[in-house]
């Protein structure tokens, strides 16, 4: 039913299916069946925010015609109708809204209860069990997810008004429940904290449409809170206040003095950020503004290394005084290879000192110490633990030592929140401690970890401090490795014979040391020269996806990955996945998908998870976890992921915005993890992101193969560029200076 026309028009219909949708906007294309028969359906545009396929719908807008798809609707807003024919009860209940019913079962409830259904659930849901094969806990499960979906709808219904998208809707629902409305009208700012996918910007937005003002001392706060938090994502543990201050007049376009007002009254808030005076990167005192949880750990963990290092009590004493050449030759004799000089040296290190670092580039020798470090402490009778900060790093150091390795995240068993089961009140029961791939290790990670070392044990940290320092805010390793730190570390420098064989290693140190890599006549190194952004981007896929898995017969899937300096433009993450998936998993009609926002998943995809969340799996699933997608239920609206550690964890449907494809990730995403082969894509549109570390870490994150894909200059504006400046982190400060617990 329609009336065309020039004005404001009204169209009825079924969705039948979503084309696209913009998570963000909440703008949708998506086929309407308007009960004209002969299977055709209209294209509809616009604000069809939650609005799920099965649902009968009563549009408001206007008509239109594109240019490529004809005649379409564009939409104003709409009202779900309740389905009236018993056929449209039975698509309405079939297409996957409410879970636990499917096709099958809308069949069954339908038959029985006729033109009655839509009431039936809505007034006496305990009757389905009079359905057939509905049980006592399918009957409860289908009126629970009833009852919510009435919920949200409403939520929905408001924050529609307000420009939310659904993903957020249901989450803001999860959250505050029958509350919902009420905080979002009332405390908008708190969704900011409290709803993980709401940031400032969201909220700020919700609260300009619920009549907060501009200059709402509430306001700044919480956007002084947010600068700071934008900041520790790129890796800050805290801002100089002028900075700060400076940054949040451009974001929230109010005067200074407004903001230094407030920024005081949060000082003085227990909950609010702290001030304190630390020295600067130039070494000049900065007054520091810090977020409570940044300046808690930075003081912890400055102040547990220091008792660690200071401890009298020593849980391996038997290498006080043991016959060191003794040792060393009964190790190569079990090795059957001995150590240079520079690694008998960390071996003494961390065998006889609380807390060492060993760092040092590939090929250098790093593993075998490890190894050899691990032989003789066992030989010794202790009690060793070694951890990684990703799934894969601890696989491969499990491999390399032949003993159990598991990620720091399981070692501590974090549980909802963050807390940890381990900590200084009950530590871990080992006398060694190994974590390799330190250089992960952000602020908050490395001080939960340190805590829960005991008094005595040995703490040995691994890592290539030339790499990316960690995604998380902190510098830890290099703070640990600067002049003055009490710590003490060996550096690894000899590339070992073997080592200079390979192409990937040579090429690694080439980079780090400012010399461009040789990209011919190698067999395990290449470049295939685009000077174009898409150009790049086609043949990167075209490598990754056929050329590679062809010759070197590796799976595109489990052996190649595609590492890219940054997410968005033509040859960014985003894009390569989309065009990744096309090549590994395209669709198929016995493959099973689901649409979700802009992306649509596939049984066999590749899938990354984007935020610690301490609630999914045995112990958490955390960011970064990579996976792959092996079952898809559209009946229980649930996403199975196999993940890289080998364990099955579902996800919801409202859940798949922690989920993004992984065929293509960012260098920085990357990091802790080794793969066969890697693509890298470096063209001058990322020239921002062009740096020495970045192009480094990429290259070192091959076992076999690199090829680099774009251009010569772009290669060489990366090995030139040196990352410009440290992070504002203090720890250095505060593991040598007295300013310490």
């Amino acid at each position: 039913m329609s009336n065309e026309g020039r004005g404001p028009a009204v169209v009825e219909g079924v969705l039948e299916r979503i084309t696209y949708a913009n998570e963000e906007s909440g703008y949708t294309v998506a086929r309407v069946d308007t009960g004209r028969g002969a299977g055709d359906l209209l294209t509809v545009v616009g604000a069809l925010l939650g609005a799920q396929p099965g649902e009968s719908l009563r549009m408001e807008g206007r008509w239109g015609s594109h240019p490529q798809y004809g005649k379409q609707f564009t939409v104003d807003n709409y009202t779900t109708v309740l389905p009236a024919t018993i056929q449209g009860i039975r698509r309405y209940l079939g297409s996957g809204l409410i879970k636990g019913i499917g096709p099958v079962f809308a069949d069954r409830i339908t038959q029985h209860f006729g033109l009655d259904t839509l009431d039936i659930l809505e007034e006496a849901p305990a009757r389905l069990i009079e359905v057939p094969g509905l049980g006592p806990k399918r009957t409860k499960n289908i009126t629970a997810a009833w009852e919510e979906q009435k919920a949200i709808k409403e939520v929905m219904v408001f924050l529609q008004g307000v420009g939310v998208s659904t993903s957020i809707a249901v989450r803001i629902y999860k959250k505050y429940g029958d509350a919902s409305i009420s905080v979002v009208r009332n405390q908008p700012y708190r969704l900011a904290a409290d709803v993980w996918g709401i940031g400032f910007l969201t909220a700020d937005r919700i609260a300009q449409a619920v009549g907060i003002p501009h200059d709402s001392p509430d306001r700044v706060k919480a956007g002084l809170q947010y600068a700071l938090s934008q900041s520790s994502d790129q890796g800050h543990c805290f801002l100089p206040e002028e900075r700060l201050i400076a940054d949040a007049v451009k974001l929230l376009q109010v005067d200074t003095g407004l903001v230094i007002e407030c920024l005081g009254e949060l000082a003085e808030d227990p909950e609010g950020v702290v001030r304190e005076v630390v020295p600067g990167p130039e070494g000049t005192p900065v007054t520091a503004v810090y977020l409570i949880p940044f300046h808690r750990a930075e003081l912890s963990l400055a102040g547990q290394l220091r008792r660690l290092l200071r401890t009298e009590e020593d849980r391996m004493p038997a290498f006080r005084d043991v016959a060191w050449d003794k040792a060393l030759a009964w190790l190569a004799d079990r090795t059957g290879a001995s150590l240079a000089p520079e690694q008998e040296e960390a071996v003494r290190l961390a065998l006889t000192r609380k807390v060492a670092v060993l760092t040092g580039g590939p090929g250098c020798g790093k593993s075998f110490t490890v190894r050899s470090i691990v032989e003789l402490a066992r030989a010794k009778r202790a009690k060793v633990v070694l951890a990684a900060p990703t799934g894969r790093a601890a696989k491969r150091l499990a491999e390399l030592t032949g003993a159990e390795a598991s990620t720091v995240h399981r070692l501590l068993e974090l549980k909802p929140g963050g807390d940890a089961a381990y900590d200084r009140d009950r530590p871990l029961d080992a006398d060694l401690i190994v974590v390799d791939e330190a250089s992960m290790l952000d602020l908050l990670l490395a001080n939960k970890l340190v805590k829960a070392v005991a008094p005595g044990a040995h703490l040995l940290l691994v890592g290539d401090v030339d790499q990316l320092p960690s995604v998380g805010a902190g510098e830890v390793l290099g703070d640990l490795l600067s002049p003055g730190s009490p710590v003490p570390a060996v550096r690894l420098t000899r590339i070992f014979r073997q080592a200079q064989q390979s192409g990937v290693v040579v090429n690694a140190h080439r980079i780090n040391s400012g010399t461009p890599p040789q990209t011919q006549g190698l067999p395990d190194f290449f470049l295939f020269a685009e000077e174009e952004t898409e150009d790049a981007a086609r043949v990167a896929v075209d490598v990754a996806a056929r050329r590679i898995p062809a010759k070197f017969g590796l799976d595109p899937r489990r052996d190649v990955q595609v590492l890219a300096p940054m997410h968005r433009g033509p040859a960014g993450a985003g894009a390569l996945n989309g065009l990744l998936q096309q090549a590994i998993t395209p669709a198929r009609p016995d493959l099973p998908e689901k649409r979700f926002g802009g992306r649509v998943f596939r049984v066999g995809d590749k899938v990354t998870q984007i935020r610690n969340n301490y609630e999914k799996g045995a112990n958490g699933v955390f960011n970064g976890t990579v996976g792959v997608v092996t079952a898809l239920d559209a009946v229980e609206q649930r996403l199975t992921v196999r993940t890289d550690e080998d364990e099955e964890v579902p996800y919801d449907f409202d859940e798949l915005d922690e989920l993004a494809h992984a065929y293509a990730v960012t260098i920085h995403r990357s990091q802790g993890s080794e793969y066969p082969a890697v693509v890298i894509p470096v063209t001058m549109s990322a020239w921002m992101m062009l740096q020495r570390n970045l192009l480094y870490t990429a290259v070192t994150r091959a076992r076999k193969l690199v090829v680099l894909v774009g251009s010569r200059r772009a290669i060489a504006q990366a090995v030139r560029t040196v990352s410009a400046g440290r992070r504002f982190t203090a720890l250095a400060h505060r593991l040598t200076g007295d300013a310490l617990v």
